[in-house]
């Protein structure tokens, strides 16, 4: 399956107002169906080997460093009456790196951690209080490379009752959710683009804004791959 290249930018210093740029164009490939969006499709998909590409963002490229730092997110799926939901947060405005933005739990490996999901795992106990009992790991998507310098593991996973998360308010400002149908509906993943003044060209990325949220960079480039998997094996 050939992919569009956009790059989905990921920056440290807020140069710019990602919300203020006018939306190029939207993705146009079909919504997932319903079946796709429950809980056993999930689980029946990690459990599959099936040939699909993730999307090339090419967000690296921003990067000028020599290593990339290893990382971990927890993507939270929450089964509701009304429907699956994804766990988002928004960052702290003070924090160094993505203050502010809108992101999955997670950071930076520990030289204790013993792998991607225990990574993911502690920090989302760590930010808004998921006890590993109530987390059911489905498995990952692929490593994500941001322009900041991290190589970030998505650890997909079902969380189960009681639903009851406590944010750490150095890290999180507030912990909110989104259905998935929404956001695995390219009619809500907007491309935008940015001009850099200083020569260095143009680059795309996706937002996916739902409500006060705006969901973009990282965050919005791994949900597209989350997509993609999804609907991997789809007539095109």
């Amino acid at each position: 399956m050939l992919l569009p290249t956009f790059i989905v930018l990921t920056i440290v210093t807020t140069s710019f107002n990602p919300q203020l740029l006018a939306i190029h164009s939207y993705a146009d490939e079909p919504a997932l169906s319903l079946a796709r969006i429950s809980t056993d499709f999930l689980r029946l998909r990690f459990q599959q080997d099936i040939l699909w590409s993730p999307e090339n963002t090419e967000e690296s490229s921003l990067y000028k460093g020599d290593v990339f730092k290893p990382a971990s997110v927890l993507v939270p799926i929450i089964a509701r009456p009304h429907g699956l939901q994804v766990l988002l947060t928004q960052r702290a405005a003070h924090l160094h790196h993505h203050a502010g933005q809108i992101s999955f739990p997670g950071g930076r490996r520990d030289a204790t951690d013993t792998s991607a999901e225990h990574t993911a795992l502690r920090e989302a106990q760590e930010e808004i209080g998921l006890a590993e009992r109530q987390v059911e790991v489905l498995g990952r998507l692929p490593q994500y490379y941001t322009g900041t310098g991290f190589a970030v593991m998505p650890v997909v996973a079902l969380v189960h009752p009681p639903y009851e998360f406590i944010s750490d308010p150095f890290e999180v400002a507030s912990i909110f959710e989104v259905p998935l149908s929404f956001l695995m509906d390219p009619r809500h993943h907007q491309r935008r683009q940015i001009d850099f003044p200083d020569g260095r060209g143009s680059r795309s990325f996706y937002a996916m804004p739902y409500q006060e949220y705006f969901i973009w960079g990282a965050t919005a480039g791994m949900l597209r791959n989350l997509f993609h998997f999804l609907r991997a094996d789809l007539p095109e």
